[in-house]
């Protein structure tokens, strides 16, 4: 738990001196009981004495006075809040080897179903876009609310040729953009191409996130990401990552196949494909989103039916004044109860 007005912490010094004080009230009673003749006969008069129950309400009370302070405080505190609002992009593999047969009836027309499923998931006030990338990364359909339209740009998806994973996270980064409002950041350019290599030691180009016009906030954005073998064509995907990490946005990576691999034939030549779990692993760790694999239709709708649960609902830092604050009016209520109850007076 944080505070917003943390300083506000140090009234909480009050509530031992005030407990001091009370102690000192109690001992000035019986210094004065100690004056009576007789204290056998008083307590023969008088009965036998509240005891302990008499210190009780005046403890909840000062129970009730720092919960006070704290609520002043104004606490944060990590809380599940549903998300209503927001930004998904769906980047999809539709390379040659998402025709192999290892998920039924194979992995093309699996990930397609269980996207559909995901999309019907989502709560109305999310924007929904489609990505798909083979050699090159494609926005079949732009970040809306319109769930018919991006439920046909699904049906849309053919299997091509090759894998740019990167191409698909860049283009799907500029969907993000558009769907949530957020200025595109400005990308350095590469001193030899933008997907041109580096030497060995020299850091990738950061990316320097733009503020909003007016200065808000914007609203939550994320990628899922389905693949099923290894990039073989186009930036790093690591390092197109990075752009997301500065700018906010959590990437949810599916790894779709086996890890042994499979052969199938793409236009008369025979194509070994396996599923490459280290780059997607590593782009969902750095974006603080999560890697999930699916070897089965079941296990792929399973996985989607998991991600619309993590988006409807996110933990966030929420102010929970009102909370501490129903606490100390909680235990006010029961000091006062308790009072009238065994001394029929408020303390």
């Amino acid at each position: 738990m944080t505070f917003m007005w943390p300083q506000v912490l140090l009234g909480l010094a009050g509530v031992p001196l005030l407990a001091l004080a009370y102690i000192l009230m109690q001992r000035r009673r019986r210094k004065y009981a100690v004056r009576y003749a007789s204290l056998a006969l008083v307590r023969d008069a008088v009965g036998r004495g509240p005891g302990i129950k008499r210190h009780i309400p005046a403890a909840v009370y000062l129970l009730a006075l720092a919960a006070m302070v704290v609520a002043m405080a104004r606490p944060q505190a990590p809380v599940e809040v549903p998300r209503n609002t927001g930004t998904v992009v769906l980047t999809i593999d539709v390379s040659g080897s998402m025709q192999a047969t290892d998920v039924k009836p194979n992995r093309m027309e699996a990930t397609k179903d269980a996207a559909r499923q995901f999309v019907e998931r989502q709560p109305k006030g999310v924007k929904i876009g489609i990505v798909s990338f083979s050699d090159f990364g494609a926005l079949v359909q732009a970040p809306t609310r319109d769930k018919d339209l991006v439920l046909q740009a699904i049906d849309r998806l053919r299997p091509q040729r090759g894998t740019n994973i990167g191409g698909g996270l860049q283009v799907a980064l500029d969907a993000v953009y558009e769907g949530a409002d957020m200025p595109r950041p400005d990308r350095t350019p590469e001193p030899n191409g933008p997907q041109a290599g580096r030497p060995p030691g020299v850091a990738a180009p950061r990316v320097t996130p733009a503020p909003r016009a007016d200065g808000s906030k914007a609203p939550p954005a994320s990628i899922v990401l389905v693949s099923d073998g290894e990039s073989n064509v186009g930036p790093p995907p690591l390092e197109v990552a990075q752009e997301a990490v500065n700018t906010g946005v959590k990437i949810y990576t599916i790894g779709i196949g086996t890890k042994e691999g499979s052969t199938l034939r793409i236009q008369g030549r025979s194509v070994f494909t396996r599923l490459d779990e280290e780059s997607l692993k590593g782009m969902a760790d750095m974006t603080g989103g999560r890697y999930m694999t699916a070897t089965s239709e079941a296990e792929l709708n399973k996985v989607y039916e998991e991600l619309a649960r993590e988006r409807e609902f996110e933990k966030e830092k929420t102010e929970v004044t009102f909370m501490v604050t129903l606490g100390a009016l909680v235990l006010s209520i029961i000091g006062g109860l308790l009072s009238l109850l065994w001394f029929n007076r408020l303390p």
